[in-house]
């Protein structure tokens, strides 16, 4: 069994991860997070705030709406130009992404090719050139566009002036609160605005888990700046370290990581340049997180378009649109990535142990709290125990099972460490302390174990 085959059967068995309306068959790429992906989620979404948000002070917060006006996704390009070339096979009808298709075929081959942003006449010469076929062995129909936006209607009433689109991106919501910013915060520049919020993507090809869903979780800010006196070299730069330490500090190893720049025919119609952080799947190094310099592309046609200025005014009266470093981080996707990357097994006592090396900021559960037997005194100091952690966070209490079963439940939803109450306890006020990684037991009195865990 791959380690990807381990992380997706350990993320529904520990309740990290369900495959969306199951009882029904399914819904392909769409996915529901249980209780454990869910606190897992919210802490690598916290800890995003915290680091770029919460310890600077040139960072500004919005939750915008997922339904925008149909007007917005014109003016920035959207309608005309956010789509994906698509193939069809022409036995069973199923559709596919064809720079997929045109990569996957090429890694099997041993080679790394990146065709993602390739007009359909390219894809189309790669495909004939290779006599590339579907994954079902049949052939492949002509090379087309087939837009991602999502469409829906609003009222009651049927018909193209009631039609809108569910966000692509989040990053349309911050460029329509950019005057709100100003006008309501007074920034000076360079700042930025940014959201953690849902996006979607009528996405052809079947996706990998989590890695590409129809709706999934986005993090990211734009970052505002005066071209006159920042270069967007050096602050392309700048971020790229910070976005890189931002995924170290959440628990993913280096080994796993690269950036590579896109090439011109890669770049998006609002880019003039961007790099991704990738991270090294079974499948090959696909996009992480990413940075790009968006210029004042979304400014100038939003401002065009509606008719309103969206500038930033110097006090000696200069005025200046500003051009965009734009960072962005895919939440859902880092959930997999961190199963993956914090995946360990071990052998001990003859048998195999499964657990996340997750940081104990990540991991969906601080600190379990686990009476050795079902005895009411035990049960009565193990739930003291509970309140006196509570400033940790998250604070699971277990009392069914055997204490092993117990530990190794714990170990597989990452959980740091665990406090056993035993019948010693009742004599001496101490417990034992077991670290997640070291399996290292420790004799700690009650009254110091909250500081003990914090230092640990």
């Amino acid at each position: 069994m791959s380690l990807f085959e381990k992380v997706v059967s350990l993320a529904k068995r520990r309740g990290f991860v369900f495959p969306s309306c199951e009882i029904y068959g399914g819904l392909a790429n769409t996915y529901d997070y249980g209780h454990y992906g869910s606190l897992l989620k919210e802490n690598i979404k916290q800890a995003w705030f915290k680091k770029f948000f919460e310890q600077r002070h040139d960072l500004f917060r919005i939750e915008s709406s997922i339904i925008l006006n149909p007007k917005v996704w014109e003016a920035s390009g959207h309608v005309e130009t956010f789509a994906d070339v698509m193939v069809e096979d022409l036995k069973t009808n199923k559709r596919y992404r064809a720079d997929h298709l045109i990569e996957e075929y090429f890694h099997n081959k041993g080679e790394d090719k990146v065709v993602d942003g390739m007009s359909a006449q390219q894809l189309q010469e790669i495909i004939d050139a290779e006599n590339i076929l579907s994954p079902d062995g049949n052939p492949l129909g002509k090379a087309r566009k087939f837009n991602l936006l999502f469409e829906t209607e609003i009222g009651i009433i049927e018909g193209e002036g009631n039609k809108a689109f569910l966000r692509g991106e989040i990053a349309q919501g911050i460029f329509l609160n950019f005057k709100n910013i100003v006008d309501s915060m007074s920034p000076k520049l360079p700042f930025g605005i940014g959201q953690a919020g849902k996006a979607f993507r009528n996405e052809i090809s079947k996706g990998q888990f989590t890695f590409r869903t129809l709706e999934f979780d986005l993090m990211e800010f734009e970052y505002f700046f005066d071209p006159s006196l920042n270069d967007w070299k050096e602050l392309m730069d700048y971020w790229q370290c910070e976005i890189y330490d931002f995924a170290i500090e959440s628990g993913v190893s280096a080994a796993n990581l690269r950036w590579r720049d896109h090439q011109d025919f890669e770049l998006s119609h609002y880019s003039k340049g961007t790099a991704d952080l990738e991270y090294k799947f079974d499948w090959g190094f696909k996009e992480m997180f990413a940075v790009a310099y968006r210029t004042d592309f979304d400014l100038k046609n939003h401002a065009e378009k509606s008719g309103q200025k969206l500038v930033v005014t110097y006090p000696d009266g200069k005025k200046v649109v500003p051009h965009v470093i734009e960072p962005t981080f895919g939440l859902s996707r880092f959930v997999t990535i961190l199963l993956m990357d914090t995946y360990r097994e071990q052998e001990v006592d003859g048998s195999t142990r499964v657990y996340l090396e997750l940081p104990e900021h990540i991991a969906p559960v601080r600190v379990a709290v686990l009476p050795l037997m079902k005895k009411p005194e035990l049960q009565a100091l193990a739930k003291k125990v509970v309140g006196i952690l509570a400033p940790l966070g998250n604070i699971e209490y277990h009392e069914a099972g055997s204490i092993g079963k117990r530990y190794r439940k714990q170990d597989e939803i990452g959980t740091p460490a665990c406090v056993t109450i035993d019948f010693d306890s009742l004599e001496d006020n101490c417990v034992t302390v077991r670290n997640r990684d070291t399996l290292k037991q420790e004799r700690v009195a009650i009254d110091m174990l909250l500081n003990y865990i914090q230092v640990a």
